[in-house]
């Protein structure tokens, strides 16, 4: 079974459908999928709206994981977990929301421990994406003693991954949210202070306060980006990355003050690119709170679940199960 975005007269629809593995693309590592991350881009496509998969028929899903059922690249076994993310994957080439999956073998990492298939896919892009950020926002200096690290819109996608990883790293992490009653459950990923957007104490702090955060990380966007850029300290980075759309009408409030605005492109990185991500990702950025900030669905309820990532009615990050054995269906 598969989930594959096709033409429904002059529009783009998904639906679920059979597959046969010689529909399958050019490829010399066939996978049996165990898990795959779930994005609004993929509810988007399946909705017929943009961005539109650039060829049709096309599966969706642009993150897996999985077992290798038979290879003929050299550096993959039968049995050996594998990881695939961006390359096309639901775009141009078909991806991950299929029960096997025919891949190159240049685009498959092995899967690093201690992480889980699951816990792979509770990353997927996005957490390679704040890998690069977090990693750029070192090389530029920034350490846990420099002071507070604030994230924006942490309760999805981005945010809440950025909260975990951060405070995995040692750093304090300052949540800004958008929905009450975030608090407890943003505190369980390691944020040491939650403040919702909207309230008294986020008006006072915007108002009042200047050089706050030694680094931000904007996955929201709107009037919140001007504020942060404001309100970091002098020499500071800013990272933008998930759903954040932004236009900042005033340089003055950074530039003057040496702070770096910039963002990260996980779906073109390149190998090695994603290959140090991963290890990051693996290594010293490893959470063991990530379970907290990812949601596990079954295969058939995908339609269901892309109806709740367009009504904005998701927090945290999708998984979807599609045929993970064993143990697997319940650690991360």
């Amino acid at each position: 079974m598969a989930w594959v975005n096709a033409r429904a007269g002059a529009a783009c629809r998904g639906a679920f459908g059979r597959m046969t593995e010689a529909e399958l693309d050019d490829g010399d590592v066939l996978i049996h999928v165990g898990y795959a991350s779930v994005s609004t881009r993929d509810a988007l496509a399946s909705a017929g709206r943009p961005p539109l998969p650039s060829r049709l028929p096309c599966v969706g899903g642009a993150d897996l994981a999985g077992e290798v059922i038979a290879s003929a690249a050299p550096r993959f076994r039968p049995g050996d977990k594998v990881i695939a993310t961006g390359y096309g994957l639901g775009i141009k080439h078909h991806g991950a929301f299929a029960e096997r999956a025919l891949l190159p073998g240049g685009w498959l990492l092995p899967l690093p421990a201690p992480l889980t298939m699951r816990a792979s896919m509770a990353l997927g892009t996005p957490g390679i994406a704040l890998a690069m950020v977090i990693s750029r926002l070192e090389d530029g200096g920034l350490k846990p003693e420099r002071g507070p690290v604030l994230v924006s819109g942490a309760e999805h996608g981005h945010g809440t991954l950025a909260v975990a990883l951060l405070a995995a790293r040692g750093y304090e992490v300052v949540a800004l949210s958008r929905h009450h009653g975030s608090e407890v459950w943003l505190g369980t990923l390691g944020a040491s202070k939650v403040i919702i957007c909207g309230s008294a104490e986020h008006a006072a702090i915007r108002q009042n306060a200047r050089a706050l955060w030694a680094a931000a990380i904007d996955n929201q966007g709107g009037e919140i980006l001007p504020w942060l850029l404001a309100s970091v300290k002098p020499g500071a980075g800013v990272a933008v990355v998930g759903e954040a759309s932004s236009v900042v009408h005033s340089l003055g409030p950074f530039w003057e003050r040496g702070v770096c605005l910039f963002g990260v492109d996980a779906r073109q990185a390149g190998f090695a690119t994603k290959e140090h991500a991963w290890g990051r990702l693996s290594g010293d950025l490893h959470a063991p709170a990530l379970g907290g900030a990812c949601t596990v669905v079954a295969f058939d309820a995908l339609p269901e679940v892309f109806e709740q990532l367009l009504a904005g009615n998701t927090h945290g990050r999708t998984v979807v199960r599609i045929g993970a054995q064993g143990s697997e269906k319940e650690s991360l």
